[in-house]
């Protein structure tokens, strides 16, 4: 770190050298503390352009540079705190050596927006069809015959878009579901936003999937959940259960979703709008599994996104089938002590 100025003492006198030399490292000091604030609201990078407009020459900026104290990230981009990137420099970053109509997209404009407790692994960037973009490590260019709207300084897709768009872009139906989700769960986006949105997508890779999670999402429709449950058992070779069976516990009456009366086992379907992604679907089939090993009746939690998705869905329904063996055990065994 460089030394405080120092000034010499009645009758020193400092050589043309020295006086130089600290002449260099005044200014040196003065264009990193000038840097450094125009930096700030980026978190550590910021435009050549803007460089420039503060009154550096592109001399300074270069001997900057090559002094190893600013790096040059592209085109555009200058780092004044290090090269590394954190936090939303590295969005910055992206923007700028995209081009002014680049706009944050996907699960990066979710995140950007707010979104807790999920992990981008590379920076989602769209651009106009026709733009010439030079290809950046660590960002993924969606080219768009149509940009939607943008939001923020920090130009990013609305949250409706973006959540539709990380869907469609997911690399599994599990991920897809997850992202909408949690974009509803944490209030980025209301339901009926979102499904007005997708109801005006045209073509979509995973159209028939999201169909049916958007309006699971959006509605939080129980009821549905319960239709296409009994519809899974039937198509399992399941007995019918009954639905919506009125019971009294210690809190007053409660109807219980779906119910086996012979076998005592119930089910209980949760909309997918109770839940954070997909980490509820996991604690239910580790709860299952507790529930058929004890106890009189067997209760278990079938979360509706557990239900849409193939490899989940499966299990859930071995579950059900387990569970009913086990009712006719338990109950066949009452019989016979009575």
């Amino acid at each position: 770190m460089d030394q405080p100025p120092t000034f010499p003492e009645a009758g020193e006198s400092r050589s043309p050298r020295a006086l130089r030399d600290e002449a260099r490292r005044v200014e040196r000091e003065r264009r990193q503390l000038l840097a450094e604030e125009l930096a700030a609201p980026y978190d550590g990078v910021v435009t050549l352009a803007i460089l420039l407009a503060a009154g550096l020459t592109r001399g300074q900026i270069e001997a900057q540079v090559a002094r190893g104290a600013w790096h040059r990230l592209g085109r555009h981009t200058v780092a004044v705190r290090g090269q590394a990137l954190a936090g939303r420099a590295r969005w910055w970053h992206a923007l700028w050596e995209s081009g002014r109509h680049a706009a944050l997209d996907g699960a990066t404009a979710l995140l950007a927006a707010g979104l807790k407790g999920w992990s981008e692994r590379d920076i989602d960037v769209t651009v106009p069809n026709n733009a010439r973009v030079r290809p950046i490590p660590g960002v993924r260019h969606h080219r768009l015959r149509e940009q939607a709207p943008t939001v923020g300084a920090l130009r990013r897709t609305r949250p409706e878009v973006a959540a539709i768009r990380a869907a469609q872009w997911a690399v599994s139906d599990a991920e897809a579901a997850t992202v909408l989700a949690m974009a509803v769960q944490q209030r980025l986006v209301s339901p009926g936003a979102l499904l007005e949105r997708w109801r005006r997508v045209g073509y979509s890779g995973r159209r028939k999937f999201l169909d049916v999670v958007i309006e699971d999402i959006c509605n939080g429709a129980e009821s549905l959940g319960e239709l296409d449950f009994a519809r899974m058992c039937r198509a399992r070779g399941l007995p019918e259960p009954s639905r919506q069976v009125l019971r009294t516990g210690p809190r007053g009456r409660a109807y219980l979703d779906v119910f086996w009366d012979d076998e005592g086992v119930h089910v209980e379907i949760h909309g997918a709008h109770h839940y954070a992604g997909l980490t509820p679907v996991e604690d239910a089939l580790r709860a299952n599994d507790l529930a058929i090993s004890g106890g009189d009746e067997i209760h278990l939690q079938v979360p509706v996104l557990g239900l849409r998705l193939s490899g989940r869905r499966s299990v859930l329904l071995d579950q059900v089938e387990r569970a009913l063996v086990e009712g006719r055990r338990r109950a066949a065994r009452r019989s016979s002590t009575q």
